[in-house]
């Protein structure tokens, strides 16, 4: 079985260790050297050229090498009969979870506001806590993993989604009910999977419909997000401020405002990053399923994009 990574920008070394580990007899070819392209029966892919899988007559199976598959699937030219699967790792939940933890603590306790207090020698004992009720777009494993984990810790908590949900475990509001899930909460936490209904979702229609000082944290896609209406959001007062995991352009340019703006707390997409040696044995397991007609694991649907 020959396998080939395509992942411009990205170094592959780790991975070809740990696939080779699992599978020594496994032939592993890396973009842009794939000498063998009719050998090739599986790709892994991050934000590969557009295209390029027209190069292998022989695929059988594409896999992400992430959570998300939005990089693969807004490729049009992606064979419609080839499997896609993707990588789900309880460490990309603790780690993705930990970090909205985070985030929602900070606006709770005004932490930001003590270390700027701090710079200018104020001492304000003054409305310590926020109440704080958040609201997570996108209720699938991370975002179910994060509802759980705040309400444990007490924070009220509610979910919103594209489809409709029985039995849910927290209050949960739909697609037709977006306007109500945002007067109910002051923290936004957007974790959904990037598609043609959510590209651009956060925006300037949606911010005014959100109650005052609502605080926003975007650890999905950038592609989310219509970054110019989030400070248009901020300079009116509809939110406090944001925490940014992820951007439409990565790294964020130098000159982008972002940088300057103290409202705007980000990191550099590290929220949750895939481990190899967590996701090598994923991928190998779907190898030897697609070579025994096993059902895949973590199969995507490509008419839902997840």
């Amino acid at each position: 079985m020959s396998l080939a990574i395509i992942c411009p920008g990205k170094n592959a070394d780790p991975w070809i260790k740990v696939l080779k580990d699992q599978d020594p007899e496994l032939e592993v070819q890396v973009y842009p050297e794939i000498n063998k392209p009719d050998s090739v029966e599986v790709v892994m892919l991050w934000n590969h050229p557009a295209g390029i899988l027209s190069s292998f007559p022989n695929l059988k199976l594409i896999s992400s090498m992430g959570a998300g598959v939005d990089h693969i699937l807004r490729d049009k030219s992606v064979p419609e009969n080839i499997p896609v699967v993707r990588i789900v790792d309880e460490k990309l939940t603790f780690s993705m979870t930990n970090y909205v933890i985070m985030g929602v603590l900070n606006f709770h306790r005004q932490f930001t506001r003590y270390q700027q207090d701090k710079k200018r020698k104020v001492w304000d004992m003054s409305n310590p806590e926020i109440d704080v009720k958040v609201g997570v777009m996108g209720v699938g494993a991370l975002g179910g993993d994060v509802l759980e984990k705040l309400a444990f810790m007490g924070f009220e908590v509610v979910g919103f989604g594209f489809s409709e949900k029985e039995n849910f475990p927290y209050p949960y509001y739909s697609k037709g009910q977006l306007n109500e899930f945002l007067e109910t909460v002051n923290v936004i936490v957007c974790l959904l999977p990037l598609t043609s209904d959510t590209e651009g979702i956060l925006n300037i229609e949606l911010f005014k419909h959100c109650r005052k000082g609502t605080f926003l944290i975007n650890v999905a896609r950038g592609k989310h997000l219509v970054e110019e209406d989030l400070i248009i959001a901020l300079d009116k007062g509809y939110l406090s401020g944001a925490l940014l995991d992820v951007f439409r352009t990565e790294p964020l340019p130098k000159e982008h405002p972002f940088w300057e703006d103290t409202r705007i707390l980000f990191t550099p997409h590290i929220a949750s990053v895939t481990n190899p040696s967590a996701a090598a044995p994923q991928v190998v397991d779907n190898i030897r399923r697609i070579q025994t007609n096993k059902p895949l694991n973590n199969l995507v649907i490509r008419k839902r994009g997840y």
